[in-house]
C-alpha cells in the first residue's frame, strides 16, 4: 500500500477545465431562487460521493490503457457538457443581492454567471483499488475530490456549484463528484449522477449532434416551492431575505471537528434481516420497525456503550431525511433541489443501554412518524419569515460527541451508475461534512438489501467500537 503521508506528491494533475452548457436555453437566463432547505445548508459543505471502479480485459476493449483513458476523459466532457443542459443550475455561480433599506440580503443560483461546471483529470498510480477499497483510514480519498481543497457552500460565489475529478489508479479510476449542498440534496446529487451516466451509455457524437438536446427518462422538475402553494405545479418565485446584508457574517469558517478516524462498516442483507427481526421480536410487532431503523438503534446504542457515558448523561440521535415523499400530496425524486426534513430523539444513556434495540427502535419510529406534510411545511414556512443557516461549530457541546448523526440513504442507486466500466467495486466519501459520531449510509457493495455505514469517532472510541464483540458480530 502507498503511504499515505506522501498523497499530496502522489497526486498529479493531467487537466484541470470548465465545462459549459452545450445548448442554452431560456431557462438559463434567469435567476434560480433556493428555498428553506437548500439556504440552511450554506455554512457547510458540498456533498462529496465518488465510485471507484477497476480497468481490466473486461472493460477496456481492443485499447491500451492510455487510449481508453483518453477517450474516456473526453467522453465525460461531453457528457457533461449535455447533462448541464438538463440540469442548468449547477453551471452556474451564486449571487447576492442587497436591500439596504431592509438591512437584508438574498442568493440565489446565477445559471449563466462563471466559467461552468469544474472537471479535473488526475492521476494516483501509486495507488491500486485494493489501496481505495480498505474500509479504514483511507485519507488519500479525500484528494479525489476537488484536489481535496475545502470550501462552504456559501463559497459558491465564486467555486462551481459541481466538480468532478476522474482519478486513474494503478489499476482503476475513480469518479469524485462534489454538489454543492445548497444547490442539491442527496436525492438530487444520485438523480443527477444517475442521468450523467445514462448519456454517456446511451448517446455517441452521432447521436448527441442529431438532436439539439439529448432525451434523459428522468427530466430534473424546477421550481417547486410548498411553502408558498400545495399545488405540485406551481412556481411562484419568492426571495427569501436573511436579516443582514453580509452574509459572510453568518459564516464560521474556524470549524474544527477534532482527531476522527472514520472507517466503513459493512452490514450484509442476512444482519439487516436478523436486527430487523430481533428489534420486531423485542417490542412485540411484527414488521413494523424497518431493517434501517432496527440498524440505526443497534449502531447507536454500540457506540454509546463504548463511550462509557455517566448512566445520566443524555444522549441523542439525530435524523436528517428526504421530505418528498412525505409531503402532502408526496413529489417524485425528479424535484430538483433540497427537501429535507430533520427530527432528534433524545434520552437518558441508562435508558438507552438498558433496553434492548426495540425498545429503542421504538421511539425512533415513533418519532420519525411525525415528520409529515404538515409539520414539515411548517419548518418551511417559518423559515421563510425568518431565514438562517446551521451555527456550524458554534454549540460548545456538539450532538455528535454523546451522541449520533444519521446522514445519506442506502436507498441512493449509486451503483446504477456505470459510466459504461459496469458496476462500481465501491462507493466513498471525501473529507466533507466529517464529525464525531456522524454517520452516513450507502447502498452495500453486494447489493441485494445490505448496507456500508461510514463512520467517524474519536480514535480511542473508534478502537474500542472494533473490539466490541457484539457490534462486530453483525458486521461482515
Amino acid at each position: 500500500m502507498a503511504n499515505f503521508q506522501q498523497q499530496e506528491i502522489s497526486i498529479k494533475i493531467e487537466s484541470d477545465c470548465f465545462v459549459k452548457p452545450k445548448y442554452e436555453i431560456e431557462a438559463m437566463k434567469k435567476p434560480y431562487h433556493l428555498g428553506p432547505a437548500d439556504l440552511i445548508m450554506l455554512s457547510i459543505d458540498p456533498i462529496q460521493k465518488g465510485l471507484l471502479f477497476s480497468l481490466d480485459s473486461t472493460n477496456i476493449i481492443g485499447l491500451d490503457r492510455t487510449t481508453f483513458l483518453s477517450n474516456f476523459v473526453e467522453k465525460l466532457k461531453h457528457s457533461l457538457s449535455i447533462a448541464l443542459v438538463h440540469f442548468y443550475p449547477l453551471a452556474g455561480r451564486f449571487s447576492t443581492q442587497k436591500y439596504v433599506n431592509e438591512n437584508a440580503c438574498s442568493i440565489y443560483v446565477e445559471p449563466n454567471k462563471g466559467p461552468g461546471a469544474r472537471f479535473i483529470h488526475a492521476t494516483a498510480r501509486k495507488f491500486t483499488v485494493s489501496d481505495v477499497i480498505s474500509p479504514n483510514d483511507v485519507t488519500i480519498v479525500r484528494s479525489f475530490f476537488d484536489l481535496g481543497e475545502k470550501c462552504l457552500n456559501y463559497d459558491g460565489l465564486t467555486k462551481a456549484l459541481l466538480s468532478i475529478q476522474v482519478t486513474e489508479l494503478l489499476d482503476g479510476v475513480f469518479i469524485g463528484f462534489s454538489l454543492n449542498h445548497s444547490v442539491v440534496d442527496g436525492t438530487s446529487f444520485v438523480h443527477f449522477v444517475n442521468m450523467f451516466s445514462h448519456i454517456f451509455r446511451n448517446h455517441d457524437d452521432n447521436v448527441i449532434h442529431e438532436s439539439k438536446i439529448a432525451k434523459i427518462p428522468r427530466v430534473p422538475i424546477f421550481n417547486y416551492r410548498p411553502w408558498l402553494s400545495h399545488d405540485a405545479d406551481n412556481e411562484d418565485v419568492a426571495v427569501l431575505k436573511f436579516p443582514v446584508l453580509d452574509l459572510d457574517k453568518l459564516m464560521s469558517r474556524e470549524y474544527n471537528p477534532g482527531p476522527l478516524r472514520e472507517r466503513i462498516f459493512h452490514f450484509s442483507h442476512t444482519s439487516m434481516s436478523k436486527l430487523k427481526a430481533k428489534a420486531n421480536q423485542e417490542c412485540g410487532t411484527e414488521n413494523v420497525i424497518s431493517s434501517f431503523q432496527s440498524l440505526s438503534s443497534f449502531v447507536w446504542r454500540s457506540i454509546t456503550r463504548v463511550r462509557n457515558l455517566a448512566p445520566d448523561q443524555q444522549t441523542s440521535c439525530f435524523f436528517a431525511m428526504g421530505a418528498r415523499g412525505r409531503l402532502d400530496p408526496p413529489i417524485s425524486d425528479d424535484y430538483f433541489g433540497s427537501f429535507l426534513c430533520k427530527t432528534q430523539y433524545d434520552c437518558k444513556v441508562e435508558e438507552l443501554l438498558d433496553n434492548g434495540i426495540g425498545w429503542n427502535a421504538t421511539k425512533l419510529h415513533e418519532l420519525i412518524k411525525t415528520q409529515d406534510g404538515k409539520s414539515i411545511l411548517e419548518f418551511y414556512e417559518e423559515f421563510a419569515k425568518a431565514p438562517l443557516v446551521l451555527p456550524r461549530g458554534l454549540d460548545p457541546k456538539p450532538l455528535g460527541e454523546n451522541g449520533v448523526i444519521m446522514g445519506g440513504s442506502a436507498r441512493f442507486d449509486m451503483y446504477g451508475s456505470e459510466f459504461g466500466l459496469g458496476r462500481a467495486l465501491a462507493i466513498r466519501m471525501g473529507y466533507a461534512n466529517k464529525e464525531n459520531g456522524k454517520i452516513t449510509a450507502s447502498a452495500g457493495c453486494q447489493g441485494g438489501g445490505s448496507v456500508d455505514l461510514e463512520i467517524c469517532l474519536r480514535p480511542r472510541i473508534m478502537s474500542a467500537l472494533e473490539a466490541d464483540q457484539e457490534f462486530m458480530s453483525f458486521v461482515s
